[in-house]
């Protein structure tokens, strides 16, 4: 048996800390054991204030690696960088280019934030443009089921955005490291971390569109806890949040793909983990009907498979099977391990009846193992 890590080391200097996790990931062999750890209950407490304190102070105080000068111009090609591999994170899935992250985080990035700033706020920005590519690394190891490997980036990306001082993004990271743990059944730690994420200037001062965001996932921590209640106050208020949105907001790019569809995706989860089956498969429906398919793929298939199992569970076999279709359908050139759960899941909801000469569910059983073999 795996024995579990133990927490980060949260005084550990920041940069150093990247390019230990770069080398760990980028080397085959390293990456395996990194992939196959497992993935640590102790490392999802959240610092306290001091901590976050200490952090914001730490780069003016560092004193800089070359004399290689970095401006606006640097920043500007990180963030078309950055952008680049969400889309394609979006669009194909995690398993698809994570590698190549990893790689232009831990050899362009860090040589930048190793160089001389141009001025305070260009060095606080591109700190804040390495933690959204750490937190992207991660997002898109968990997506491919590496949940140790997600987390350690997970925790770098909190330490570079505590560094940047900047609170919506740490706020952000925070609400994928409750996602991870709602998925993974560890409903307190979950609950904790979305406190946090909606703590205080994390929440107050990040645009609406995040807000909401912040806000749906803290629904689904609350609901994962069993406060029903308290999670559909928190959706009405992400539904207000995601409202007050408006185009010209400053908001960053990072919440591009988050709208209509993705609240509805999550408020949709959240419902079924309370019980509400009925308003799930409303949800999942009006998620399915407004999202743009061919830009946010990965997700599409996902909430398709979520709202076929919902339907499963009313009692809707068939038309189960026919939303199912849809789901394998849009899984095609998608490398994502959330996207071969869906055919997992399935394949066990079909169990039962299986052998009650159903033409639909013997054709869909079919597909999905197929599906299940040929992305093995």
């Amino acid at each position: 048996a795996r024995s579990p890590q133990p927490g980060p080391d949260w005084g550990a200097d920041t940069l150093t800390a990247l390019n230990e996790l770069g080398s760990r990931d980028l080397d085959v062999a390293r990456r395996r054991a990194l992939s196959t750890a497992a993935y640590s209950v102790a490392a999802l407490a959240v610092p306290g204030q001091d901590w976050w304190e200490r952090m914001a102070e730490r780069p003016a105080a560092r004193p800089a690696a070359h004399h290689r000068r970095v401006g606006r111009g640097d920043l500007a090609a990180v963030r078309d960088m950055v952008a680049m591999f969400s889309r394609v994170d979006q669009r194909h899935g995690g398993g698809h280019a994570r590698t190549a992250a990893v790689q232009y985080l831990t050899t362009d990035v860090s040589a930048y934030l190793g160089g001389r700033f141009a001025d305070d706020r260009v060095r606080r920005e591109m700190y804040s443009a390495a933690g959204e590519l750490a937190y992207l690394s991660g997002w898109m190891a968990f997506d491919n089921a590496e949940h140790a490997a997600a987390q350690h980036w997970f925790t770098l990306a909190v330490r570079l955005a505590a560094e940047a001082d900047d609170a919506p993004l740490a706020g952000h990271v925070l609400r994928a490291m409750a996602h991870q743990a709602v998925d993974l059944g560890h409903a307190r730690q979950a609950l904790d971390l979305a406190d946090a994420s909606v703590d205080g200037p994390r929440y107050a001062l990040a645009a609406p569109r995040e807000r909401a965001l912040l806000g749906v996932v803290h629904a689904r921590a609350l609901a994962a806890a069993g406060q029903k209640q308290a999670a559909a106050a928190a959706l009405v208020r992400a539904e207000n949040d995601l409202s007050a949105a408006a185009p010209g907001d400053d908001e960053p790019a990072r919440v591009f793909f988050f709208g209509e569809a993705s609240l509805a995706h999550e408020t949709a989860c959240t419902l079924r983990d309370t019980g509400d089956l009925a308003g799930a498969q409303r949800e999942f429906r009006r998620s399915v009907r407004t999202r743009r398919a061919a830009t946010f793929t990965r997700t599409h298939a996902v909430t398709l498979g979520y709202l076929g199992s919902v339907q499963a569970r009313q009692g809707a076999i068939e038309e189960a099977c026919a939303t199912w279709s849809r789901a394998l359908d849009a899984m095609d050139g998608i490398h994502s391990a959330r996207a071969r759960r869906t055919a997992t899941d399935m394949r066990q909801a079909l169990s039962p009846v299986r052998r009650r000469g159903i033409p639909a569910v013997t054709a869909l059983d079919a597909r999905a193992a197929a599906y299940l073999t040929e992305t093995a």
